[in-house]
């Protein structure tokens, strides 16, 4: 077959009897040339035209010229190639959009050009100047990111106020469990029972330590615990809680044992030394409290601020978490104090999840140092394992630029290995409650949320690095955590806003969560809490 292009593209002739690739010849000019070339040429035509049009349509912008045909540009090309320098832009389009909008400019407009497609049909339908163009560009990007700015920051006002808030299910299934035992003499058995009293102090059990006001969370904790230990009758698990939540969690592993493990509940009131004399995390946390609600105004001045970046807002609004100020997150810092019989522990946050024997942690070599913790700036996870102690400092302040390195890594709480043998020979609670008091003193300067910024201050210099597979981190924040990487993680930590048992959860990674919950039991479903 032939097919004519142009005079100087004759034809194309098909030739039969082999592939395609080796016998597709043109005859250009009367010199036969493969199917390649031509391809070649064409290509680079089409690529020209497009160009071209480009340049005819910022020119027509610009004003510059009122070309039409390629014979009127093409008179002005040459070295430059079409005449034009490739980085040149109309000056006035740039000193349009230099120009600062005001929130209140566009208020009450409604010329403004919402989505990108009603934008160019306008530019299609007019035969705009540079300045307008640039007038209705600047105004249609400056709309948008006002409305975005808005939807983020209501985004992260309404994940603040979901994320300290105790969900009805929670609050019913305590009331309903201190109702219990109130009532039911076997919702207040010692825990343990007297016979095993002596293993609390005996150091050849593995102990762990859960600090937690949150019912099912430490259900969750100590099932998941317990079912993956390879010798339960050798676990220890003591549960410190607060006065309020003391009967609802001792009705609930009265009623629900885990022998052989042995577990222990408590309120921090039990322990002799903390009502003697004064408490130093107590006290800094009251100070803290009246810093914190001066120095913030509350979530509705935070979210009120035009002038600071969603994210700023979302760091402040996430300082002013319950949970930043209870005692249950400070508790860890006095753990040599509360438990003086033992030498090695476990402490465990309640928004992880065991999966695995967690025994070999007592193997690890401590080399003298007191917390074994994971690293947080090295993994594959960049967003997630990328933190330094700048992320968590204020190396702006002449206190921290001067005594820390700001590349330093930075560890996790949430699953450590303690050496309280090793700690009662340092003055590690005493730098804490140092460098808190200073943070206080500076309104809040130093750092601005958490017990982890006063936590690697203290503990520098006696961590003990162990491997990332002990501790994955970030299901409460990153939600592109990949489920199959959470499964192979022997202790995975749903740190950050999107905790397990709320709402905003993460539903692909909540049933790692869920798992350990039974869904059938009588005060998990009368209050109902579902798996999903």
């Amino acid at each position: 077959m032939q097919l004519h292009i142009s005079p100087s593209l004759r034809h194309v002739t098909v030739l039969p009897g082999k592939g395609v690739r080796e016998f597709i010849k043109v005859n250009v000019g009367g010199k036969r040339v493969s199917y390649r070339m031509l391809f070649y040429a064409l290509l680079f035509f089409t690529f020209l035209l497009r160009f071209v049009f480009v340049l005819s349509t910022v020119d027509t912008i610009d004003g510059e010229t009122k070309c039409s045909t390629l014979g009127c540009l093409g008179k002005r090309l040459g070295p430059r190639i079409l005449g034009r320098r490739l980085d040149s832009v109309p000056e006035v389009i740039y000193k349009v959009l230099k120009e600062p909008l005001g929130q209140d400019d566009l208020k009450g407009r409604n010329d403004i050009p919402q989505t990108l497609d009603e934008f160019m049909a306008e530019v299609k339908d007019s035969n705009l100047d540079a300045k307008t163009f640039a007038l209705k560009l600047r105004e249609m990007v400056t709309l948008l990111e006002q409305r975005t700015r808005t939807a983020k920051i209501q985004e992260y006002l309404y994940r603040h106020v979901a994320s300290s808030s105790i969900p009805k299910q929670l609050h019913c299934l305590a009331l309903r469990l201190a109702n219990e035992h109130s009532t039911n003499a076997a919702a207040r058995l010692q825990l343990p029972t007297p016979e095993l009293v002596p293993a609390l102090v005996d150091n050849s059990y593995f102990h762990f330590v859960l600090a937690s006001d949150n019912v099912l969370a430490a259900a969750v904790v100590a099932n998941s615990l317990v079912q993956n230990a390879l010798r339960p009758q050798k676990l220890v698990l003591h549960i410190i809680t607060d006065r309020k939540t003391y009967s609802p969690m001792q009705a609930w592993f009265s009623l629900h044992p885990l022998s052989p493990a042995i577990i222990e509940v408590k309120a921090l009131h039990h322990f002799d030394w903390f009502t003697k004399g004064k408490v130093p995390v107590l006290e800094a946390m009251e100070k803290d409290q009246r810093v914190r609600s001066q120095f913030r105004g509350g979530s509705s001045a935070i979210v009120a601020n035009n002038t600071e970046k969603p994210v700023v807002i979302a760091a402040k609004l996430q300082a002013l978490s319950p949970k930043y100020n209870s005692v249950m997150n400070h508790i860890r810092i006095h753990l040599p104090e509360l438990f003086p019989s033992l030498n090695k522990v476990v402490f465990l946050d309640d928004d992880i999840v065991v999966q695995t024997d967690l025994s070999p942690l007592w193997d690890i070599d401590m080399n003298g140092k007191v917390n074994g913790a994971v690293e947080t700036c090295r993994g594959k996870d960049k967003f997630v394992m990328s933190k330094r102690f700048k992320s968590y400092l204020n190396f702006s302040h002449p206190l921290i630029a001067s005594n820390f390195n700001p590349n330093e890594c930075a560890w996790a709480y949430g699953m450590n290995i303690f050496d309280l043998g090793a700690w009662r020979r340092t003055n590690i609670s005493l730098t804490y409650h140092y460098w808190v008091e200073q943070n206080l003193k500076s309104d809040l300067s130093l750092w601005q949320l958490g017990t982890l910024p006063p936590g690697l201050i203290a503990f520098h210099g006696h961590v003990r690095v162990i491997d990332p597979f002990w501790h994955m981190l970030g299901l409460g924040y990153q939600d592109n955590t990949s489920l199959a990487d959470a499964e192979s993680a022997g202790v995975i930590h749903f740190n950050g806003r999107a905790k397990p048992w709320l709402d905003i959860a993460f539903p692909q990674l909540r049933p790692l969560w869920a798992k350990y919950i039974n869904f059938s039991d009588k005060f998990i479903k009368g209050c109902h809490i579902r798996a999903s």
